[in-house]
């Protein structure tokens, strides 16, 4: 992990073939996207420069709606998210925040973590392994 929470993967693929796969498995797995928004073109539309970073909008509500049950202020992190980007040239990242760094950060019981670990491990099943 790198700042509090946030699992750092490296991918073994470009960050727009890692975006393309994380799609692909959140379909084939019925998790819905909610967006997913290119960080590098909103900069360049507004004049600025940055490399690829893609941020990636998912959840399934099924899952997710018994933590903001239990603690509404959960919806700040939900639905989840995964950044895909290149701090270094040809060096693909992938980052986001733990399941347990969740239930930490809003005092759920630790079996609430069930509902998301998986979208975790099936990320980490993509791309690779922890930086």
């Amino acid at each position: 992990m790198t700042s509090q929470g946030i699992v750092k993967l490296e991918s073994p693929f470009p960050v727009a073939e890692t975006v393309r796969r994380l799609l692909d498995v959140f379909s084939e797995k019925n998790i819905k996207v909610f967006a997913t928004i290119d960080q590098q073109a909103e900069a360049r539309a507004v004049g600025l420069s940055m490399p690829p970073m893609t941020l990636i909008i998912f959840g399934n509500p099924k899952a997710g709606t018994p933590l903001m049950l239990a603690n509404p202020e959960t919806g700040v992190d939900l639905p989840l998210k995964v950044l895909v980007c290149e701090p270094e040239p040809g060096e693909s990242v992938v980052m986001f925040t733990a399941a347990s760094e969740l239930v930490r950060r809003y005092s759920l019981a630790p079996e609430l973590a069930l509902n998301i670990a998986p979208a975790e491990q099936l990320i980490k099943s993509i791309v690779g392994h922890v930086v």
